[in-house]
């Protein structure tokens, strides 16, 4: 296998405890920062070559939030750190019982071409706050983004603990054959799949950040307005290429009428009467990624938009009308910039349209009446929720960010990353005296010892009395 010896030799840095200082995590995060500083430049030009990603798209996504997700470790990583001390029975009080953070070891980061370097530091920011060496595989798609991690990181990090390996299916096929002690996959739950089974032949435990078909609901008291420019920048953010983007809208007949136009007013607001021509709406990663778009867009009635370009990759802002639960729109993600409205009588037939199908990675709910929020919330499921706005759970490092079933396993942002990456080890530690107290637990066993025994240790429920 040719990544044998890589990670044998990132498991030799790991075993001589290089990792574990908090003031070597503190400098490799540190040189993170360096890395988006330095080379801010050249992330743009990448991601805009890529996927003709505006700068402004860029800047927030691939720069900024990473920032603050590699800041708000910097902050905390003392804290997260410390061992955790917990509660202990009447026998153990003098004892020590505490819960520490151990680093995991070599861990693989694959991660995806639509935020190709969001996607790939935010988990690495929490693998390295967390004392682990680390393989990183970025997306072969994003071929210039690719480039650049390949050739610029490793003037970063410690070369000795840290690694990007390039290539396709092939390649990453071979690298998953090898022992790792933590992989954590973002893209399709088909090929979230095959990296699981790779998984499972070592037992190495995993985080899947997996898509899906994200609901939106709209309910008929809204301000349409709003819902319309809000809807529309989540799905045509980043040409729609966003696992948290809404997949779909279901709202009542009525509201359909009247989204129309409002949304059709918020594209123009956006991107202008010629969305070709604008600035600030990228394009398709690739060839088979834009006929694959293409395809969807016959499903239902198209209302606004539809033009498409197979040389630019380009596919206008598209709203599709009357979809059919049984159209092709509604059987894949989409991951481009076209929404498909399906009509519901009610917000009971939406919540069951939503839990009839595989639980997404986030539901949208609009309404006025946060009522009618609090009740999609309350009777769906998914990996996160957002009311009246799209996308911006995201941003909040106090999140937990991941899915549920089909749209993935486990879960970061912040502190949460850090604990992804670290193992929860469970320490006792007991003084070598006091042999008398330990006297009730060894044999020969009598009902008198039983009864000491039951009284050290049990627990009993807080709030109840018995009635003699």
């Amino acid at each position: 296998n040719p990544y044998t010896g890589l990670v044998s030799c990132l498991r030799a840095a790991w075993l001589s405890g290089k990792t574990r200082p908090m003031e070597y995590r503190v400098a490799q995060l540190e040189a993170l920062g360096r890395f988006l500083e330095e080379k801010q430049q050249d992330i743009l030009e990448a991601t805009a070559a890529d996927m003709g990603k505006p700068s402004f798209e860029a800047y927030f996504t691939e720069i900024l939030l990473c920032k603050n997700e590699l800041n708000s470790a910097l902050n905390n990583l003392s804290h997260w750190m410390k061992d955790e001390h917990v509660d202990k029975s009447l026998v153990l009080q003098l004892d020590s019982a505490f819960i520490r953070k151990d680093p995991y070891g070599v861990v693989l980061i694959i991660s995806p071409w639509n935020y190709p370097i969001h996607l790939f530091l935010v988990p690495l920011i929490g693998a390295i706050a967390a004392g682990n060496c680390v393989i990183i595989k970025p997306s072969e798609i994003a071929k210039n983004t690719e480039r650049l991690i390949a050739e610029v990181l490793s003037c970063y990090l410690d070369n000795d603990c840290f690694a990007v390996v390039t290539g396709g299916v092939q390649e990453t096929t071979r690298l998953l054959e090898n022992k790792f002690d933590y992989i954590f996959f973002t893209g399709t739950p088909s090929v979230g799949r095959v990296v699981m089974t790779a998984a499972a032949r070592h037992l190495t435990p995993v985080t899947l950040e997996l898509g899906g078909k994200n609901p939106c609901y709209v309910h008929d008291r809204c301000d349409v307005h709003n819902v319309a420019r809000r809807v529309a920048w989540g799905r045509f953010f980043n040409a729609g290429q966003t696992c948290v983007a809404p997949d779909y809208v279901l709202c009542s007949l009525e509201m359909q009428e009247k989204l129309m136009p409002a949304l059709r007013q918020a594209i123009v607001d956006f991107f202008g009467s010629n969305p070709r021509d604008s600035p600030d709406l990228g394009r398709i990663v690739g060839e088979k990624q834009f006929r694959r778009v293409r395809a969807l867009l016959g499903s239902g009635r198209l209302a606004i938009g539809g033009q498409t370009d197979e040389q630019e990759r380009y596919i206008a802002p598209t709203v599709l009308a009357d979809v059919l639960p049984s159209d092709p729109a509604m059987q894949e993600e989409i991951f481009g910039p076209i929404l498909p409205i399906v009509v519901v009588g009610s917000m009971d037939e939406a919540i069951d349209f939503i839990n009839s199908r595989e639980r997404p990675l986030v539901i949208y709910a609009f309404s006025s009446d946060s009522k009618v929020v609090n009740q999609v919330l309350e009777r769906t499921s998914s990996g996160s929720f957002c009311g009246n706005d799209t996308l911006m759970h995201v941003t909040l490092t106090s999140l937990p960010f991941g899915g549920i079933g089909n749209s993935g396993l486990g879960k970061y942002h912040g502190k949460f990353s850090f604990d992804t990456f670290s193992h929860q080890r469970g320490c006792l530690h007991r003084s070598m005296g006091l042999e008398a107290l330990n006297g009730p637990r060894y044999p020969p066993y009598t009902p008198q010892k039983l009864g000491l025994l039951t009284a050290a240790f049990e627990i009993k429920r807080k709030g109840t009395c018995t009635l003699l």
